[in-house]
């Protein structure tokens, strides 16, 4: 345990691999700050470039052409200074051939640091009025199943993302759980999976050590972005030395803080920048609760 005065220790850079929007604060804008503002250098590849979320309008889309990007990530994977990165964070793709390249510059970051755990954000869909969708072409959602679930140390789909992943109803938590442990990864993180109380949001991850819940009030009408930001959250927790529940715990609570007090100033953004203060250490209340499963695992 830390000395009480000592200084903590230096906090490790993060390769974000996302996509990167003008206004706004999705993705792999909003992710780098965040990260940034806890401590952390960032190393920053974008997928695609857009104006803003799709949510608030069509706009046009920029993608590297394939050869390009693969090129770029070549760059980074032969580089001695990759040996730096602590940990790296893929979300959104913007073409499905971008799969095969990150896949190598993770297993050339590992190469390097072995310990360096790489979290799979599978940015592919979500519910919208009760039905889900993808939104993003069936082949970008198999190359993401298919090349970089299998190698991600923390995988954070939502309810659909899972159901769509595994091919299970996801309409309960057990059913949440059972789908989670079937994908094989050390740890799941399910957002917005069924909650036990009436008008709640919880968070269910199965880890190593059993599953757990955090869950607290739903927010009507949330900004875009709480996704990559609890993913982003929950792996620099980890980094810290937090056990599971608590790096579940605090993750939940400064996304929970921010989007409470972005949606109370009326704002259709995330503000990051104003509201800071519920990235670095939240206030908010959320509970905790660890989960029964029905098998025990060995």
């Amino acid at each position: 345990m830390m000395q009480p005065g000592a200084p903590e220790p230096q906090k490790k850079p993060v390769l974000v691999i996302t996509s990167q929007v003008v206004r706004g604060g999705i993705s792999g804008r909003g992710l780098t700050f965040a990260l940034e503002r806890i401590g952390h250098d960032v190393w920053f590849l974008p997928t695609i470039l857009l104006p803003w979320h799709p949510g608030q309008g069509k706009g046009k889309r920029i993608v590297a052409p394939a050869a390009d990007f693969a090129a770029i990530v070549e760059d980074l994977a032969s580089s001695p200074k990759l040996a730096e990165v602590g940990a790296v964070i893929s979300g959104y793709l913007g073409d499905p051939d971008q799969a095969s390249p990150i896949a190598s510059l993770i297993k050339a970051v590992k190469a390097h640091t072995p310990d360096a755990p790489y979290l799979c954000d599978p940015v592919m869909g979500d519910e919208h009025d009760g039905n889900g969708n993808l939104y993003v072409p069936t082949a970008t959602a198999e190359a993401i199943r298919d090349q970089l679930v299998p190698l991600a140390d923390v995988v954070t789909p939502n309810a659909f993302e899972l159901g769509w992943l595994t091919g299970c109803e996801i309409e309960s938590e057990p059913q949440a759980l059972a789908a989670a442990r079937s994908l094989g990864n050390e740890r799941v993180m399910v957002t917005s999976s069924p909650a036990l109380r009436r008008n709640a949001i919880a968070n269910l991850l199965a880890g190593p050590r059993g599953a757990v819940a955090a869950e607290h009030a739903a927010i009507a009408n949330p900004p875009h972005g709480t996704g990559d930001l609890i993913a982003g959250l929950f792996l620099s927790n980890l980094l810290a030395g937090q056990n599971d529940e608590e790096a579940l715990k605090r993750a939940s609570a400064s996304v929970f803080e921010l989007v409470a007090r972005s949606v109370r100033k009326g704002a259709d953004e995330l503000l990051f920048a104003e509201e800071q203060n519920s990235v670095v250490k939240a206030m908010a209340l959320v509970t905790s609760r660890r989960v029964l499963e029905a098998k025990a695992r060995a």
